[in-house]
């Protein structure tokens, strides 16, 4: 081999570095393409397909699963409290840091359809770092969370845990607007 082609080659020691950054850009784009191809299957099913529809589910599915094994490989999955703790520190990002500045960018541009939704997002975020936080506080002494239902308002993504209002505080949709889990 000659010299000059191997400075070019990684460092074996930076190889896992380089797996690993590669495997949260493949885990990033699988879960947006699972993402995107559900809402894909939605609008087929809106103009008639439903066959076109399944065929997007079902890779939906596949690209799921795709990114669960990437995350799998990395590492990704702790227990339930430090699942619970990561997922604290990414609503916690997305509330005090990325949607804040996103949603300036909106509006500098004047963009009102993106601003709402960032506002939307972010009141939604906000909901789900208490939910993190205050599960995780029961979680590390033992306890799981009670039995009671949690919705989702289906405009916004306003979550709540209980029962429904009768108008989503957020955007102001009816309670028929909620999904329940």
């Amino acid at each position: 081999m000659d010299e000059a082609f191997e400075k070019r080659l990684p460092n074996p020691e930076d190889l896992g570095a380089m797996t690993e950054e590669s495997l949260k850009a493949a885990f990033a784009g699988e879960s947006q393409a699972a993402e995107r191809y559900l809402v894909f299957a939605e609008q087929a099913d809106e103009e008639g397909y439903p066959h076109v529809a399944r065929l997007f589910r079902a890779i939906s599915f596949a690209e799921t699963r795709h990114a669960r094994n990437h995350l799998r490989v990395m590492k990704g999955i702790g227990a339930t409290a430090e699942n619970l703790a990561a997922a604290f520190g990414g609503e916690s990002f997305e509330v005090d840091e990325m949607y804040p500045a996103y949603g300036e960018i909106a509006k500098a541009q004047g963009n009102a359809q993106a601003s709402r939704s960032i506002r939307y997002a972010v009141k939604a975020e906000m909901d789900h770092k208490r939910m993190y936080g205050e599960a995780r506080e029961k979680v590390l002494v033992g306890q799981d969370l009670d039995a009671r239902p949690v919705s989702v308002c289906l405009i916004c993504g306003h979550t709540v845990i209980g029962n429904v209002p009768d108008k989503c505080p957020v955007c102001a949709a009816a309670k028929e607007y909620y999904k329940t889990f």
